[in-house]
């Protein structure tokens, strides 16, 4: 008699396992409609970044005497590196001074262009 108990769980599970399997799929589509997120509005660029900033007269020299933003001082100095292709050719990182950049650097010879956006900053008003 102990067999036929035996035999009911064994039937039992594989009817089990196929509810569980018809019951996935239908889930998952529900989960993907819900999913769907609304359009977000288009991003505004920050007012902050686009004000007119004086350069430096050390500063000038490299850019142009004109108020410009943050970003564009940054965009021409690295016109400029590229143009009389001053970034060292071992270490990339690093930015070789010209007789210009050298005053704009503070007498240094060779910055990190991570420093690049600090000594800018001291020579913006």
């Amino acid at each position: 008699m102990p067999a036929k108990p035996k035999k009911a769980a064994k039937k039992a599970a594989p009817k089990a396992a196929k509810k569980a399997v018809k019951k996935s799929p239908v889930k998952a589509a529900k989960k993907a409609v819900k999913k769907a997120a609304p359009k977000k509005a288009k991003r505004t660029p920050n007012a902050a970044f686009m004000a007119p900033l004086t350069a430096s007269p050390a500063l000038a020299d490299v850019v142009g005497s004109k108020p410009m933003p943050r970003t564009e001082v940054i965009k021409k100095i690295w016109e400029y590196i590229r143009k009389n292709k001053l970034q060292d050719s071992t270490n990339r990182r690093m930015i070789n001074a010209d007789a210009k950049l050298k005053v704009l650097f503070e007498g240094k010879s060779q910055i990190s262009m991570f420093d690049l956006a600090k000594i800018v900053s001291k020579h913006l008003k």
